[in-house]
């Protein structure tokens, strides 16, 4: 990418959105010929296009090039993370490789990345000021409390750097070097943001967020759980803070050098008053509101807030007391940097993000509304090339699977996210993220499928044979009514009693230590990165196991009927979003129990 991309700003900025999306199709059309050109020699390419004349052909290239999944390309990624030449699927170096929080096999995904990425990442982080100034003036005269988090990187076996997308560009000079910007001037220290210690780098930056209170004109975080994550921080630590401003000095806990370093200019002199109007605002009974209360000045608070994210806003709202909007900027993922959001201000259920065609070669897979495809063949095989759909000509109300191809050595890669088509601006496609293909429940960054949940729920509803128990039927529900969330799942167990006030005489006993037992069976099924988040991120919390009354799933099954639902194609959802439904499990709750302890996480490749 040319690096004079990375000076469009203000005008200029809006200028190129413009420019990109009225020759949508040129210059997608530009890109994949590019694309095809610098990765010609590769192993990958040669494979399925040996012997065609025009190897940068673009129809030859789609009729010849399959479109695939992380499991067909994955052994290619491996041997260069091996040490085989990046030329196996790139005609760049792979400078790293940036590790997904979507998983295979319980492993989390490793996308292979060149250095030209971050220059386009870089572009799309220009963009959202230009955007965001058009409806919020004035953001150039204070900060920004955006609380920022890298995760310890590790490294493949022949050395190559191994991280997440966010901990990739705050470590690289893009971040670290950046020249000073009024409209990004942060309240966080970078030596904060860099901290690889989750707890201390949390205190320094809240704490820096405070002392600035009075300047801080937006909030932030890159997830709404990572925001409320903070807030529960806050609730619990908010007298350690004010003491810190109070004297001067800060918690004798924050041992990073470079923190204390940094922070002892945040901290320059004791602020007694300062620290008294904190102590006022958080002593107080209730928290509703409180982020307006501490940052007075405060426009607008921005998180990702679409797909599983979307369960947070009802808290955000009330944290915020609905006064503060609640702000998406872009659509991104490992793979590729997909849009930004040209209505940031708009309803959190009614983002849309317009598709930059410059990031990626764009192709879509014609889905169902409830994800499902549209085609008469199986999930696992191939996928006809001729159904893919071109970026300009996607149709308005469809639903779609994103397929990206990149310079960095994906072609015609299922990302497995649905998408649906709102708009357009301009020749450029508007979509809406519904969700993740086949997830059914998430409280963060971590994604659990049915099949993964089924294999769990299996494998440890063995621990109940003993006691001659039968789990009758299950389904689950994130819990995000306290931070961290929790999976929960409601069990209707045969045949055995819970050690209650209201116990069965005919029921054979279960101990409740039986239960707990198989809370942590079940996570300790789960995938590598639930497990991560767990044990190491602390993003999650303990597994709750709910036992309902007998007969509670009958009841459940004639609730969805009377709704609508087909008697005859009815089947219980595996994960409950429906309200209704939600009270009348809960009313049918006999006990509750939690796991004991973490499941069991050791770090590996990322």
């Amino acid at each position: 990418m040319d690096g004079k991309r990375l000076e469009y700003k203000g005008e200029e900025a809006l200028k190129e959105i413009e420019r990109l999306t009225m020759k949508a199709s040129e210059v997608q059309e530009s890109l994949l010929k590019q694309i095809l050109t610098q990765n010609r020699e590769t192993e990958y390419l040669n494979k399925f296009m040996r012997g065609e004349k025009n190897i940068t052909d673009i129809e030859e290239f789609k009729r010849c090039v399959p479109v695939t999944t992380y499991e067909r390309i994955f052994p290619y990624i491996q041997r260069i993370a091996n040490g085989e030449d990046s030329s196996l699927i790139t005609g760049h170096s792979i400078t790293e490789m940036l590790c997904s929080s979507g998983t295979s096999g319980g492993e989390p995904k490793i996308m292979p990345s060149i250095a030209e990425d971050l220059e386009r990442r870089t572009f799309v982080y220009n963009l959202t000021m230009p955007i965001i100034n058009q409806y919020v003036s004035d953001l150039d005269e204070g900060k920004a409390m955006y609380l920022f988090f890298v995760k310890a990187e590790m490294s493949t076996p022949c050395g190559l750097p191994a991280r997440t997308v966010l901990t990739s560009y705050y470590k690289s000079k893009h971040f670290k070097c950046r020249t000073h910007d009024p409209w990004n001037d942060f309240t966080s220290p970078d030596q904060t943001i860099l901290c690889n210690d989750s707890n201390q780098s949390m205190h320094c930056q809240l704490l820096a967020g405070l002392v600035h209170r009075r300047q801080v004109l937006r909030l932030g975080a890159v997830f709404a759980s990572a925001l409320l994550r903070a807030i529960s921080f806050l609730e619990r630590n908010w007298r350690h803070l004010c003491e810190d401003i109070r004297t001067g000095q800060l918690s004798s806990f924050i041992t990073d050098p470079s923190c204390r370093s940094c922070m002892s200019t945040v901290l320059a002199t004791p602020d007694p008053r300062l620290a008294d109007e904190i102590t006022r605002i958080c002593g107080q009974k209730s928290w509703k509101g409180i982020l307006c209360q501490l940052w007075p000045k405060a426009k607008y608070i921005e998180a990702v807030v679409t797909g599983s994210m979307a369960q947070y806003v009802p808290a955000l709202k009330h944290y915020s007391d609905g006064k503060l909007p609640l702000v998406c900027t872009m659509y991104a993922s490992s793979e590729c940097y997909f849009g930004v959001n040209l209505k940031p201000l708009c309803d959190p259920a009614d983002v849309a993000f317009t598709l930059l065609p410059n990031m990626g070669y764009f192709e879509f897979l014609p889905l169902g509304h409830n994800g499902t495809l549209l085609m008469d063949f199986d999930e696992g095989e191939h996928v006809p090339n001729d159904k893919l759909v071109d970026l300009v000509h996607v149709k308005l109300g469809c639903f779609y699977e994103p397929v990206v191809t990149t310079f960095a050595g994906l072609y015609r890669y299922r990302v497995g996210d649905v998408l649906q088509v709102v708009g357009f601006h301009n020749k450029a496609p508007q979509v809406r993220f519904i969700c993740r293909r086949n997830v059914v429940i998430s409280v963060d960054t971590e994604k659990t499928n049915e099949e993964d949940l089924h294999r769990s729920v299996s494998m440890a509803k063995k621990l109940l044979e003993p006691y001659d128990g039968l789990l009758v039927e299950y389904t689950s529900y994130p819990d995000t009514s306290s931070v961290p969330g929790h999976y929960v799942l409601y069990w209707e167990i045969l045949h055995c009693g819970i050690k209650t006030e209201s116990e069965n005489e005919n029921a054979v006993v279960l101990d409740g230590s039986v239960l707990e037992e198989c809370c942590i069976a079940v996570e300790e099924q789960l995938d590598y990165v639930y497990r991560r988040c767990r044990s190491h991120d602390k993003s999650v919390g303990p597994l709750e196991i709910r036992v309902v009354e007998p007969g509670t799933f009958d009841a459940l099954m004639d609730l969805f009927i009377n709704q609508g639902a087909s008697i005859n194609q009815y089947k219980t959802p595996r994960c409950i979003n429906s309200k209704k439904a939600l009270k009348l499990l809960n009313s049918k709750v006999s006990a509750s129990f939690f796991s004991p302890r973490d499941p069991k996480w050791v770090p590996k490749m990322c």
